[in-house]
């Protein structure tokens, strides 16, 4: 019994010195580890960083999902059945069947989508959200920009969805990618502003400048609305670069400064009115500064300047580095091209310049760019000026501007002077137009032209 108590006595002490022991380690370690009021650890304030990643697109998404609506373009070709029908023409009529994706942009049903939607188009169709379909009519394109705009006519007021000001929008800015692809009902996707004035001439040789996103856009987007958090159209989905043909992480949107300019312009004028600066410019870089001797990296270098242009009375010389248009910062030239093509013939626009090491603001009036695709010879030209001519010792013709395909392109045929067309005398692109709608198609066309080392030569197309 004595035994018994002892160990229970001998037990308990143990127990007892083992808690207090604990208890005092425990109480130690705890004010050990205590933060101190100078301490220079960081700390993360993970509360506002997930609310950050909490961005509500559901407003958006409910505001312009019933104003992106399925276009459907039909197209009739004749298929030849014989080789007579062949060489001559002729053959079975057959339709082929088109589609993508428009932005009601009113409530009297103008719709903005893409050309090479709509191109070639015998019959248009819209299918608006809520399955209603209605037949569309052709208002006007530009294939320069891929921009076109049709129109449908309803009983009611359709929805719609504002413009924004894409000259606003902010890399890194959330945004939503709205189609109606293959006729299904509107599609959202979500990404963000990747970049700005993207210069897209390595793959398809149109000299404009685009909006980047990482919003997933596949085929049958083409032509839907890209828009901001707040619901409001700052681009058009154009074009996606991808080795499959379906998207991989990049997609392209027309500004919508440009596409709304273009459509003002469809509707005023019939046509697009492109105000250029006058000039002929280069993108700056480490190579070109060391070349020029000059310390800047970014801008737009002049390289020349077009007698009698905007540019030419402003007073721009060449040398100057353009570094603003009416304030918005220009590095390279698709910030330019951007801007100029949201602006019109005979706008004034504050062109800040270096000089020197100085900065100085031009104010320059944008002169009407008049130019028109001979496709059939893969060229477009545009109207020479007086003393352009006078200083070549010519009298009359257009000037090349670029190649449309390929396949012109390697003969380096920009800044040639076509002075004659079939042995037609060529005044300007009026002539040009004229003399390509009477032509027979079967003929060879005959261009007779001074290149830039001032020799006259001639070439048949066949």
């Amino acid at each position: 019994m004595k035994q018994t108590i002892r160990l229970f006595l001998v037990a308990l002490f143990a127990g007892a010195i083992t808690l207090g022991g604990y208890k005092f380690f425990e109480e130690k370690e705890h004010i050990s580890f205590a933060p101190q009021q100078n301490s220079n650890l960081v700390k993360t304030n993970f509360s506002s960083t997930a609310e950050g990643m909490n961005t509500d697109f559901t407003e958006a998404a409910d505001k312009t999902v019933h104003a992106v609506v399925h276009v459907k373009n039909i197209t009739v070709s004749r298929q030849p059945t014989n080789i007579m029908e062949y060489f001559q023409g002729g053959g079975q009529p057959r339709a082929m069947v088109g589609s993508g994706s428009g932005v009601i942009i009113s409530p009297d049903g103008y719709i903005v989508t893409n050309n090479h939607v709509i191109a070639n188009a015998s019959d248009l169709e819209v299918t608006l959200n809520n399955n209603k379909t209605y037949t569309a009519k052709l208002i006007g394109t530009d294939p320069t920009t891929d921009i076109a705009l049709i129109k449908i006519d309803g009983d009611d007021d359709f929805p719609f969805i504002p413009f924004g000001d894409s000259n606003n929008v902010k890399i890194g800015e959330w945004v939503l990618a709205v189609g109606n692809p293959f006729n299904l009902t509107s599609t959202v996707t979500a990404g963000i502003i990747s970049a700005k004035a993207r210069d897209l001439n390595q793959f398809d040789g149109n000299p404009q400048s685009f909006l980047q996103t990482d919003a997933a856009v596949n085929r049958g987007n083409s032509g839907g609305a890209l828009v901001n958090t707040r619901g409001e159209l700052i681009g058009i989905n154009t074009a996606i670069t991808s080795e499959t043909g379906s998207y991989v992480g990049y997609s392209f949107a027309v500004p919508s400064n440009n596409a709304r300019k273009v459509i003002e312009d469809i509707l005023e004028y019939g046509n697009v009115q492109r105000g250029i600066l006058g000039i002929q410019v280069g993108n700056l870089n480490s190579d070109l500064a060391k070349k020029l001797g000059v310390d800047e990296t970014q801008g737009v270098y002049v390289g020349g300047i077009e007698k009698g242009s905007g540019a030419d009375k402003g007073g721009i010389k060449e040398g100057d580095i353009i570094k603003q248009l009416d304030g918005v910062t220009v590095n390279k030239f698709a910030d330019l091209a951007g801007y100029i093509g949201s602006k019109r013939p005979n706008d004034v626009v504050e062109v800040t310049v270096l000089r020197d090491g100085n900065e100085k603001t031009i104010p320059v009036t944008l002169i009407k760019l008049e130019t028109f695709s001979i496709d059939d010879l893969g060229l477009e030209v545009k109207n020479t000026t007086k003393a352009e001519l006078k200083e070549r010792g010519l009298n009359n013709g257009v000037t090349v501007t670029r190649a449309l395909t390929p396949e012109v392109s390697k003969y380096k045929l920009e800044g040639i002077i076509i002075t004659k067309l079939n042995d037609e005398t060529v005044n300007d692109i009026d002539d040009v137009k004229r003399i390509m709608s009477e032509r027979d198609y079967h003929t060879p066309i005959k261009m007779t032209f001074m290149d830039t080392a001032g020799n006259v030569n001639s070439f048949i197309f066949r």
